[in-house]
């Protein structure tokens, strides 16, 4: 009997092995592995900021509207639990993507802003500020691009024969990724004008 049981569980291994269930667990666990490096990128930008507004601040307090912008797309950020389970979420994950890309926009704006102070752009704690900010936008690209292919050869894995049967039996649906909000607009190309702006008439 005993022998009986162990060649059915040998064959139950090799069925589950052949219908793709374990390579489904192992990259499910991959991209779980590599959202958690994306959230946590995004957490240490999220925890510079309020150092980056109060170093602008000290020099461009009349720039309120964009320290203002700044802080409150950092607390949108911090509203959004970001656990695994967004990743099953399509509209969840869109609600993370949104909020983050608000908060690039304003951080652009402040950076915009900062051009108008030399003295700020000089001191030496917002310059190290925007060494470790431009360290940490390089490191959310490299995680965000490995969740990318992580997710790519998961979807793949679960669309293709056999093992999308396997996706089916256990309920495994494909996972959102990351997209370009304006697709539309990057796909066109940018006018470049060198002729001065004409002088505006008196």
């Amino acid at each position: 009997m005993r022998k009986i049981l162990t060649v059915l569980a040998a064959l139950a291994s090799l069925s589950l092995t052949n219908c793709g269930y374990n390579a489904i667990q192992s990259e499910d666990e991959q991209i779980k592995a590599n959202w958690s490096e994306v959230v946590s990128q995004y957490q240490r930008r999220a925890d510079l900021v309020p150092n980056l507004v109060n170093s602008v601040k000290g020099f461009a307090q009349q720039e309120k509207d964009v320290l203002l912008g700044v802080t409150n797309a950092r607390a949108k950020v911090g509203s959004i639990q970001a656990t695994p389970e967004v990743l099953n979420d399509p509209a969840a994950f869109q609600k993370f993507q949104v909020a983050q890309g608000e908060l690039s926009s304003a951080l652009s704006r402040l950076l915009v802003v900062t051009e108008n102070y030399p003295q700020l752009k000089s001191d030496a704690l917002f310059k190290d500020l925007m060494s470790q900010l431009e360290g940490t936008e390089n490191r959310i690209t490299v995680a965000r691009n490995r969740y990318i292919k992580s997710v790519q050869d998961y979807n793949v894995t679960i669309r293709s024969f056999p093992s999308n049967l396997t996706a089916m039996m256990f309920g495994y649906k494909e996972k959102p990724n990351f997209s370009v909000e304006n697709e539309k607009e990057i796909s066109t190309a940018p006018k470049v004008d060198f002729n001065p702006a004409p002088a505006p008439s008196k």
